[in-house]
């Protein structure tokens, strides 16, 4: 299991990416929503929609659930 997290601030086009604890790109703890801890990006990005609807996981560390 593995901790997520999902940013605030959305990107330019619009998605909060969903990150693990351990991702390089993992926001600052003011910019990021605890997620939880979560078998896989699956259902970290399932949770994250319930806060921001347009959730994408993160190119570098969820690249399973990463779409464009």
């Amino acid at each position: 299991m593995a901790r997520y997290y999902v940013n605030r601030q959305a990107q330019s086009n619009g998605d909060h990416e969903v990150h693990r604890s351990d991702c390089y790109w993992l926001p600052s703890p003011e910019n990021r929503v605890d997620l939880g801890e979560h078998t896989g990006c699956h259902s970290a990005v399932r949770t994250a929609k319930t806060i921001f609807p347009q959730s994408n996981g993160c190119r570098t560390c969820s690249t399973e659930c990463h779409t464009t």
